[in-house]
């Protein structure tokens, strides 16, 4: 037997979905805190393409501090027992591309800093996931700090600033492509 020293690369992704109604999402999965929470926020948007048709087979990851800022550690992300904030939640979108989570508005994991709910999105056609973030509205000095904000044009940066809505809720909706594409994070070793 003969020692093979060829380094071998990586084949290039498989395109995602469009088979998530079947295995990832779980029951609950888009509730981080029952909607009986006292400080229960509904989180909703749409998933669009580039040319501003929804996209009714996409999937959606959350991933967020408590509304102290903290970020949790704790085990049972995929089985919620009604008590532990996990700040984990996953759901598919409906036959419309529109999706619902119910959770609670994160708070500044720093003093200063700008609160944020990180998405990822998988979807027909993309060969690897997507990577964005959602950032609350209402604190425009520390959206004004924010790094990341701040590397970006205006119109980038209103891509990952959610709307507040007059019952309390936040809407951001994801656009994959096109004249209002959502923008999208690189992690180094994510790829």
């Amino acid at each position: 037997m003969t020692e093979n020293t060829e380094r071998l690369v990586p084949t290039p992704g498989q395109t995602i979905g469009p088979f998530y109604g079947y295995a990832l999402p779980y029951e609950g999965g888009e509730f981080l805190v029952p909607l009986s929470h006292p400080n229960a926020v509904r989180l909703q948007g749409t998933v669009y393409d580039g040319h501003g048709a929804t996209i009714p087979d996409a999937m959606l990851e959350i991933w967020q501090a408590d509304e102290n800022g903290r970020v949790s550690k704790e085990p049972g992300s995929l089985k919620r027992d009604g008590y532990t904030f996990t700040g984990f939640g996953r759901v598919a979108v409906d036959n419309a591309g529109h999706y619902d989570f119910t959770t609670v508005n994160p708070g500044p994991t720093e003093a200063g800093k700008a609160p944020f709910i990180l998405m990822t999105v998988f979807g027909r056609g993309l060969l690897n996931r997507l990577f964005t973030r959602i950032y609350l509205p209402e604190d425009t000095e520390a959206l004004g700090n924010d790094p990341l904000l701040s590397s970006l044009s205006e119109e980038d940066r209103s891509t990952l600033i959610a709307q507040r809505l007059e019952d309390g809720s936040l809407r951001f909706d994801v656009h994959l492509q096109g004249e209002h594409e959502t923008v999208f994070l690189s992690y180094p070793g994510l790829e």
